[in-house]
């Protein structure tokens, strides 16, 4: 399989993650590991946003990217989001219902493919991966105790906070979108 430009840089995204993680557990042996971390987690979601101008902008749409882009996409922040969970950022039941969405929208579309039907992702779902990012990229920015003490990054983590509730409302909403907008696809055919 020959992989155009916009498929290689969502591989690229796949490989930042565990640096990702790396970088973000390696507290106590690297300096700024808190920065650096968020520098490449900020990196990975830029990376998500170039692939998918560059496919549709020459035309290099293929079934790889559009099966590797989401999920990558996906593991980036559901990553991310759980690490925050495990220090003390944010809170468990946030992440649960944003992985159950995942989980149900997966499953909508596996039943929509079943039946032939392609249903791209809304305007709401876009908005709330963006938010989520966000929410993720202030979050880890001060996810060093000892920096959350100054006020310019206290300001970030508020940013963060207000980002999670915002992301958390349209994690929800896009979810009853897409069930309503497409709820023709659990219909049986007999």
């Amino acid at each position: 399989m020959k992989m155009n430009l916009p498929n290689r840089i969502t591989l690229f995204r796949v490989i930042l993650i565990p640096i990702f993680v790396m970088l973000l557990m390696a507290e106590d042996r690297i300096p700024y590991y808190s920065f650096i971390a968020t520098a490449v987690f900020g990196l990975a979601c830029f990376s998500d946003f170039l692939d998918g101008y560059l496919a549709r902008k020459w035309n290099l749409v293929t079934t790889f990217g559009k099966f590797m882009d989401p999920l990558a996409d996906k593991i980036l922040v559901i990553t991310a989001m759980i690490l925050l969970v495990e220090m003390h950022m944010i809170p468990a039941v946030v992440v649960a219902i944003i992985m159950a969405r995942e989980f149900i929208i997966s499953g909508f579309r596996m039943i929509a493919s079943d039946k032939g039907v392609v249903i791209a992702a809304g305007y709401i779902g876009k908005t709330k991966t963006v938010f989520q990012m966000l929410m993720c990229i202030f979050l880890l920015a001060t996810s060093d105790a000892y920096y959350r003490q100054y006020m310019f990054f206290k300001f970030f983590y508020y940013l963060g906070i207000i980002c999670m509730w915002i992301a958390l409302v349209l994690t929800i909403w896009s979810l009853v979108d897409y069930m309503w907008r497409n709820r023709q696809v659990l219909k049986d055919t007999n």
